[in-house]
């Protein structure tokens, strides 16, 4: 049941949502996927990264996107022979009468004019790309240690970030001074004087500190769970404490580094009730040859509409927003004006019946590549929140530390074609797919190189049980403590189910820096 994109009978290498559906936009097409395909078996990309959790937002951003003229390889063509054509019945070669002395005056003339224009214009080329390259570098990179603000390009220095002052025209250097880490929620708060991040020391803290470190993750207050002390399992020996005679003033001004905490314990903060489910795991359960998912089971499960069809499926994350694939929402479908998100819903038939939620942005990720399907990830932003249910209900953002392990049991959901090459399917169904280390995914006889860091493989040597096309977008997830986790979104493959072509899904670690500065710069 996997999103690829059903496109013609031709393509060979499948993406997983229906945006090439010829009932939707006939001018959608397969985009030359053979081509990609065969671009990314030569591309011969070394393994990297082998899902091993949390990668810094600044790997992906900075690699360097695959170039799409490297796939399929270029050969030149073997240099022409050229033979004179002389007629059989032409013994000896013609007579060339000599040109008179003006034509040789005024032919070097013409190529002493051609000279002069041709170079003036490599000159004023060459300037014209020197001085594009000074501006780019002097407005995009920050030299030594500097940290860019973003959108603005300025720089700002290490000690300035998390100080507790604006330097950033935007506020990024004061906003993203928080984070979650590990499976058990630990608040850490980045240090300007250290310069590292450090778990915060549970004295004095209350849910009120909580909410304000939840907004600065981009969470509504609304949403707010709870904050907790719990004993620190990698026994930290420094800790950030609250100063409380600092008075009423900024959080993180009142924070401070110290190596002594009285509970000795640090805090657990759940900015959102997530990953909740009623699914009794059990692997027997399939897609492609998959099972029917019952209520409760998958409640952050979503599917996305284009006037009234099925085209992908998504995540919820928060009540106001939507995780699904970037190449769901290429082109004309980049437009909130088409989509409507339907949730708690498991066969289409019903949600014919009901109008959904209309989406009020869209943000595809700045470096996703339509060629390669690198940073191939998505939000939606709805117009109106999500009222939350049993049956409708976020699923957890992987936090930094997240170990995901080759062979771990995953589940991906959606209502995607049950066999390659079908419709999609009118009832939402389920299947389990061990995760698959990146460099077996990527060896000469999986996928060759195809699959980037920013993804992830998951599925069975020996096929049978996989996404398809009509999934594309969906949540590829994972219980670890009690708790289920986005690890992936559905993004692509070759046919569905295929022999030694396991399923690929956007590598969630890599993205939940960028979900939550988006959040935060967007609410």
């Amino acid at each position: 049941m996997r999103h690829k994109t059903e496109v013609l009978t031709t393509c060979v290498h499948w993406i997983r949502c229906l945006s090439c559906y010829p009932k939707f936009f006939k001018h959608l097409s397969c985009l030359s996927t053979v081509d990609k395909a065969e671009m990314a078996v030569n591309s011969g990309l070394p393994p990297y990264y082998e899902n091993h959790g949390y990668q810094p937002e600044n790997f992906y951003i900075s690699r360097q996107p695959v170039d799409a003229n490297v796939y399929p390889p270029y050969y030149p063509p073997s240099v022409p022979h050229y033979v004179p054509r002389v007629p059989a019945h032409q013994s000896a070669p013609p007579v060339v009468q000599p040109k008179p002395p003006s034509a040789k005056l005024c032919t070097s003339k013409v190529k002493k004019t051609l000279c002069i224009v041709l170079s003036v214009a490599i000159i004023l080329s060459v300037s014209i790309i020197a001085a594009m390259l000074i501006w780019y570098f002097e407005a995009n990179s920050c030299f030594g240690s500097s940290i860019v603000c973003g959108s603005s390009g300025t720089c700002v220095s290490p000690s300035q970030w998390c100080d507790g002052v604006v330097h950033c025209s935007n506020g990024e250097d004061e906003n993203r001074c928080v984070r979650l880490y590990g499976p058990n929620f630990i608040l850490e708060v980045y240090s300007s004087v250290s310069k590292s991040w450090y778990p915060v020391c549970q004295d004095d803290w209350n849910n009120n500190y909580g909410k304000i470190a939840c907004k600065d993750m981009g969470y509504n207050v609304k949403s707010y769970y709870y904050s907790q002390g719990i004993t620190h399992e990698r026994g930290s020996t420094n800790f950030m404490r609250l100063n409380t005679s600092a008075g009423n003033i900024d959080l993180y001004k009142k924070l401070y580094n110290s190596d002594y905490c009285a509970s000795g314990k640090v805090v657990s903060l759940r900015c959102i009730e997530c990953g909740l489910s009623r699914k009794n795991v059990n692997p027997s359960g399939r897609i492609v040859g998959g099972s029917a998912a019952k209520l409760k089971e998958w409640p952050w499960q979503v599917s996305l509409q284009v006037q009234g069809s099925h085209v992908c499926g998504g995540s919820i994350i928060t009540p106001e927003w939507i995780v699904t694939a970037a190449h769901c929402v290429e082109g004309q479908l980049s437009s909130p004006y088409y989509w409507r998100v339907y949730a708690g819903i498991l066969t289409q038939k019903e949600m014919r019946e009901r109008s959904g939620s209309r989406v009020q942005n869209i943000i595809s990720h700045p470096n996703y590549d339509s060629d390669s399907k690198d940073n191939d990830v998505a939000l939606m932003k709805l117009q109106t929140p999500l009222s939350f249910t049993d049956t409708v209900a976020p699923v957890c953002l992987p936090n930094p530390g997240m170990m995901f392990q080759p062979n771990q049991q995953c589940w991906v959901s959606g209502w995607g074609a049950e066999h390659q090459g079908g419709k999609s399917s009118g009832v939402l169904n389920a299947v389990m797919v061990p995760l698959i280390q990146r460099s077996r995914c990527n060896s000469a006889s999986f996928y060759n190189g195809l699959v980037l860091p920013t993804m992830i493989c998951a599925g069975y040597l020996e096929g049978g049980k996989d996404s398809c096309q009509g999934d594309s977008g969906g949540p590829l997830v994972t219980e670890k403590n009690s708790v289920w986790w986005l690890v992936g979104d559905t993004s692509w493959g070759t046919g569905c189910a295929s022999r030694r072509k396991p399923g690929v899904y956007g590598n969630m670690t890599m993205f939940t820096d960028w979900i939550y500065r988006n959040m935060q710069a967007n609410r």
